[in-house]
């Protein structure tokens, strides 16, 4: 079989195959425009928005990064050696529960969905360079690997009394009583998040690496695993059905010429897939190495600390998708080695023909933290690899009613209808937020007040209903893969 070379991106000059306009063109055209488009009579228009040259090598301090996005979202900002006072307060304040603020991701190859209740007009507040707000993450210390990022970007900040901090940098301070000494011990950080992914299409056809191969570059490996809340799902959008795995009986030659097609425009992978219909209310587990490309239903994803992926689709939905997508997260000299690539799949659960037996789940009530007028449900449960990682539930309390929650484990909370209250603080579902508002709607629960127990009330007129996910090994009462065939 002939061996055609994929896409290389550093291609000498002259040999170009790329289209004139590939994503970094567009970018760089793009930061140019605006930039000029900000002269009037040749001098600066003190209105516009600043720039910056995102991609520059240049090394910035923080605040010099920041300040030159424009985004101010660390106005106020304590830094982590002054964080212990403030924290101690806040935590004695909210017994142990710490009010969060919303942590917006932009993703320059999507298209926002425009549903999680950011406000259109600052879907670009990040810059039209770097692409539109698709992403909502919550209780994270885990940083977005995106190109010209701000410095924290992906980290969540606490909010007291008008200051912030990063829950990073609490967690370095108080792990213990955070997260727990079991967690706190084992990966000196709270090893996981969860995130609103919300687009108007599909995504590319896409893995995430396993432990092993994301170690070859740094990075960990990254299991996921989402939920599609029916509260933030109101319109299906452009294409509500998620190609995950490889159909059974694909060979490995079959894949191959797909990328060895790269750069000939669709290179076909989804003729090699399986499509799913999303249904809302429902979810899936993706461990690491399996192709998915998401579908559009705006998704809530519990996942393991990190940002790694290797894109294997080249064109979606019309867009190129370049190379670099798919090699970014594998050692620099494997950058052409198809056998390489190819080889961080996890063959046999691409092509499993149980695939969706092995994945798929539905909810499952937990009648030991369910009572009249409260209902506490597992959304995500099982294991990756015989592990416990993550999991998630969703607790939904009738108008009146008021319930003590023991959990046992940390836990990021997200409030996705009604109002109420969790200890001390007030919970509120945002109808519409500006980019820099801060939000009633998510908290930090602690370790110290899940095993003392909390307080939550619904003082409103509709359901309360909030998500929230654990870290790893939170449970010994968690539902097994596949459990929801036992209980339908």
């Amino acid at each position: 079989m002939e061996n055609r070379k994929p896409y290389d991106e550093t291609m000498p000059s002259g040999k170009q195959r790329l289209p004139c306009f590939s994503l970094q063109g567009l970018r760089f055209i793009l930061k140019n425009l605006t930039t000029k488009s900000h002269k009037i009579g040749g001098k600066a228009d003190p209105t516009a928005p600043k720039t910056s040259d995102c991609n520059s090598n240049t090394p910035f301090s923080r605040n010099q990064r920041d300040s030159m996005s424009g985004t101010g979202l660390d106005d106020g900002l304590i830094k982590s050696d002054n964080v212990a006072n403030v924290l101690d307060k806040a935590l004695d304040a909210g017994d142990g529960i710490l009010r969060l603020t919303p942590t917006w991701v932009p993703r320059s190859f999507l298209h926002p969905g425009r549903r999680i209740k950011l406000h259109p007009n600052d879907l670009y507040a990040f810059g039209a360079d770097r692409g539109g707000i698709d992403e909502r993450w919550f209780a994270s210390t885990t940083e977005a690997a995106n190109e010209g990022r701000v410095w924290h970007e992906g980290l969540s900040f606490c909010l007291f009394e008008g200051k912030k901090f990063l829950l990073k940098d609490a967690i370095a301070e108080q792990g213990d009583r955070l997260v727990g000494k079991a967690v706190f011990s084992k990966y000196n950080r709270w090893p996981v998040y969860s995130k609103f992914f919300d687009n108007m299409g599909p995504i590319p056809h896409h893995m995430h690496q396993s432990q092993e191969d994301a170690a070859l570059v740094g990075q960990e490996g990254k299991p996921e695993s989402y939920y599609f809340p029916p509260q933030y799902n109101n319109v299906d959008n452009n294409f509500a059905y998620t190609f995950m795995g490889l159909e059974p009986g694909t060979t490995k030659d079959q894949l191959r010429r797909c990328l060895e097609n790269w750069n000939r425009g669709d290179n076909g992978i989804l003729d090699l897939s399986r499509a799913y219909r999303l249904q809302r209310g429902t979810g899936w587990l993706i461990p690491p190495g399996v192709l998915h490309a998401p579908g559009s239903l705006c998704t809530y994803e519990p996942q393991w600390g990190s940002d790694v992926f290797g894109m294997f689709q080249s064109i979606v939905e019309g867009r190129y998708v370049p190379w670099s997508l798919l090699v970014k997260d594998m050692p620099k000299d494997k950058h052409q080695d198809l056998d390489f690539i190819m080889g961080q799949l996890d063959w046999e659960k691409n092509v499993d023909t149980h695939f969706k037996d092995a994945n798929y789940i539905e909810p499952i009530v937990d009648a030991s933290k369910s009572t009249t007028g409260v209902s506490d449900k597992w959304i995500v449960y099982g294991t990756i690899d015989g592990k416990q990682l993550f999991s998630a539930k969703e607790l939904t309390i009738e108008p009146g009613a008021k319930t003590v929650l023991k959990d046992g484990a940390a836990s990021g909370w997200t409030t996705v209808q009604g109002k109420g209250r969790i200890g001390k603080l007030a919970l509120q579902t945002p109808a519409m937020i500006r980019f820099g508002q801060n939000t009633e709607d998510e908290v930090f629960i602690s370790h110290d007040a899940a095993v003392r127990g909390i307080e939550i009330e619904n003082t409103g007129s509709e359901p309360l209903v909030g998500l929230r996910y654990f870290g790893p090994d939170a449970h010994s009462n968690l539902p097994a893969n596949g459990a929801w065939q036992k209980h339908r």
